[in-house]
This record gives C-alpha cells, structure tokens and sequence, in this order.
C-alpha cells in the first residue's frame, strides 16, 4: 500500500533524511536510492508517495518514493563505455610514456595503485550508503582524484553507479582530473622533468 507523507529532514551530503508520513506515527527513513525521480534531488518540505520496506538491519524505511510533481525518468539499463574508455586511454598514454622515457618509469605504478585504491573507495563509499553507515568524506575521494585517482574513480562512478549524477561533486571531481592532468603534461616538459629530478634528490 502506497503512503504519503513530506521530507522533515534531509542530508544532501549522505544522501539520506526522514519522511514524515500524513497518516501520523514514526518518521520513516529514506535514501536517496529509494527514490525513482531523479530530475532533482530530495529537499526538506517535498511532498512524496513511498512504499514501505526494511533495510538489511530489519529496520523500516521508504522503498520507491516519488516526489510529488517531479516526472521520473529512466535509469540506464547498463553503464556506458565512455567513461571506460577515457580512463583507459589517459593509463595507456601514461604506459606510452613511460616506454619513451618521457617520464619516470614510477609514475606508471603510482597512477594504477591510487586509482585502484580510489575506485575502493567508491566501493565501500556505496556501500556504507547504502547500510546508512559512516561514508567517506567527498573531500577525500576529491583528493584521491586530485593526485591520480581520477581514473578509478571515473570508472568507479560508472560500474556501481555512484556520485555520478550529484551535484556539484561532478564539476569538482572534473576539475581534480583536470588539474590533474595538466600536472602530469607539464611534467613532460623540461621544467618538470627538472623539478622532478630536484625533488628525488632532495628525497635522496
């Protein structure tokens, strides 16, 4: 049986708030994955249809909510390739390098290792949402991106269908590859390459 209630409370950053119900009673939890309509998110004082369910604890929650006068649009019934592709492409130019010698042969690991560890993140980010668990703050999986992660995390946001959509995590998480990638051409050049080799021999 549907109900009907309005969002008291809402946590944009977790992705989760409390569904007042019209009918009276508890306050019914609700994640942003219970609900269909994906024009916009959730917002406090929204009026929404739910029906009820219980998490993996055995507790009560909403399961597909709609917000009243927000059309729901179709989930993708499989993730692209592009973004697949991108990150791909980005590691084999990093390998393409590293067999000419333009760079040193330890960035190639360094890029595999953080972006395998980033799309770790994602993994247990997803997963502590959806068991309402601590998550792991957007600051830190930025950061990971920031220092090489981005490919991981690229492929991340596609394969679990996580912070793929939420804004303006998207435009941060595209500037961190930016700026990331601007680091790594200018390491290309002779100025990088000299910083580099100042910074080796300063760890040295």
């Amino acid at each position: 049986m549907r109900k009907k209630g309005k969002i008291a409370s809402w946590n944009d950053g977790k992705g989760y708030g409390f569904i007042s119900p019209f009918e009276g009673g508890d306050r019914v939890f609700a994640h942003i994955n219970a609900f269909d309509s994906r024009v916009r998110r959730p917002a406090v004082g929204d009026v929404v249809t739910f029906s009820m369910s219980t998490d993996a604890r055995g507790r009560p929650c909403a399961k597909e909510a709609n917000i009243a006068g927000v059309p729901k649009i179709a989930r993708p019934k499989q993730s692209s390739s592009l973004p697949n592709v991108m990150a791909a492409g980005f590691l084999l130019f990093v390998v393409g390098a590293v067999l000419v010698s333009a760079i040193p042969v330890v960035i190639l690991p360094f890029y595999l290792i953080v972006s395998a560890a980033t799309f770790g993140a994602y993994a247990l980010d997803k997963s502590a949402a959806k068991r309402g668990a601590w998550r792991t703050s957007e600051s830190t999986l930025h950061l990971l991106s920031l220092v090489g992660g981005w490919p991981g995390a690229l492929i991340a946001q596609n394969r679990l269908r996580h912070k793929s959509r939420k804004q303006p995590f998207r435009a941060i998480f595209w500037a961190t590859a930016v700026m990331n990638c601007a680091a790594f051409i200018w390491l290309l050049t002779p100025e990088g390459e000299k910083a580099w080799q100042s910074v080796v021999s300063a760890i040295a």
